[in-house]
């Protein structure tokens, strides 16, 4: 059953492009740049591909069940 108070299709469609733009952004960045030498490189990346693959995710699961208003 579509939520009452969830994001609307367009949200959804909106977090889908911006997280999908991210996670090529990321990529190209380590395929420019290579891999980080130093921790906190890997923290940025790290941190970089949870966010950006986890809203990436998450909304094609919203997307594909239709939970949507």
């Amino acid at each position: 059953m579509p939520s009452k108070y969830g994001p609307t299709r367009s949200d959804l469609m909106f977090r889908f492009w911006f997280s999908l733009a991210g996670l090529a952004m990321l990529t190209g960045a380590l395929i420019f740049r290579g891999m980080p030498q130093r921790p906190a490189g890997w923290e940025a990346i790290g941190l970089a591909a949870i966010f950006f693959g986890g809203t990436f995710a998450w909304t094609v699961w919203k997307l594909m069940r239709r939970d949507h208003s």
